[in-house]
């Protein structure tokens, strides 16, 4: 269960980690400024398990990795959304950020409230008032890549095993 901190339509990935702070990768400096542009408080009241609400078109903007690492780095748990924005969805997933789009949870969960999240059925109950939402859930594939925190952790930890990419075989000369 996490407490919510909400946001409208358009967050971008300049509002998210300003482009002044790309000059590193280090996930604890990216944790201190995140969101700063839009609330210059968030990086000191957030907590780890806490979750980050929003409209439509999360993560629009550059198609830069830093955002959902320094979302995920503040603590945010999980980041539920009416929309995201397709290169933040995947980056999200290659960082390990769990994210879920469910408009009306997004519409309707306020700042502040205490929510939690059943990533395995997609179910987002809002304890503050009672309410539940659906989300379509992420197939379990992709649940592995988040709890391996990363594509990086999943392959690492041997979760491609076996599975042949394309492209990936040696080259033989004749």
């Amino acid at each position: 269960m996490g407490r919510v901190f909400k946001y409208g339509d358009h967050v971008d990935t300049d509002v998210i980690i300003p482009a002044r702070y790309l000059n590193t990768s280090d996930p604890a400096e990216l944790a201190r400024h995140c969101m700063e542009d839009l609330d210059t408080s968030f990086a000191g009241r957030v907590r780890p398990g806490d979750i980050l609400v929003a409209g439509i078109n999360f993560g629009s903007g550059s198609s830069r990795e830093h955002a959902p690492m320094a979302i995920k780095a503040s603590g945010i748990r999980c980041v539920i959304a009416a929309s995201f924005a397709r290169i933040f969805y995947r980056n999200a997933i290659n960082t390990g950020l769990a994210i879920l789009e469910s408009p009306e949870a997004a519409a309707e969960i306020a700042d502040g409230d205490d929510v939690d999240v059943d990533f395995e059925t997609g179910l987002i109950s809002d304890r503050t008032t009672g309410r539940t939402y659906r989300s379509t859930p992420f197939p379990p594939f992709i649940r592995r890549i988040i709890e391996a925190d990363g594509l990086v952790g999943y392959l690492r930890s041997g979760g491609m095993a076996g599975t042949r990419v394309a492209g990936s075989e040696p080259e033989v000369t004749p």
